[in-house]
């Protein structure tokens, strides 16, 4: 019985380790893509290593569903970098909650600009060959 007990606390301290670490790759993806690409107008190739092809934004506008490809995001911040319409402050995150099952994950982010909650963002990442990557997002706009 002894043996079953250890061969059990193994297995869950590895379980819990693997956890432990996809979370940290988790959060760390969507600093790089997501906060700091993204809402802090990065790098496109950075902000494409984290984000799947088929990303989209799902975003709620009278009352109606209007989806928005990574694609139109990125262009959208390149013109207006050459537009020097640049953000007027760093955007910041807080992570409120990481759930993860197997390859899929969900996260609960706010997003702050001069310490004001600006967003709540809802994540969607699976885990891919090459690792954790955005696949969808909704929002709540704060006002």
């Amino acid at each position: 019985m002894k043996y079953i007990y250890s061969l059990l606390f193994i297995v869950l301290s590895l379980f819990a380790k693997a956890q432990s670490n996809d979370e940290e790759a988790i959060k760390q993806v969507i600093t790089s893509a997501y906060i700091d690409g993204i809402q802090n107008e990065g790098s496109p190739d950075i902000i494409r290593k984290g984000f799947h092809p088929t990303f989209t934004m799902l975003r709620f506008s009278d009352n109606d569903v209007k989806p928005y490809s990574i694609e139109e995001w990125i262009a959208a911040i390149e013109k207006r970098k050459k537009e020097n319409a640049q953000q007027s402050s760093k955007a910041e995150g807080k992570f409120i909650t990481v759930d993860i099952t197997g390859t899929a994950a969900v996260v609960k982010l706010d997003l702050y600009r001069e310490n004001k909650k600006t967003f709540t963002d809802y994540l969607v990442l699976y885990k891919f060959t090459e690792g954790w990557r955005i696949v969808s997002k909704t929002y709540y706009r704060h006002p």
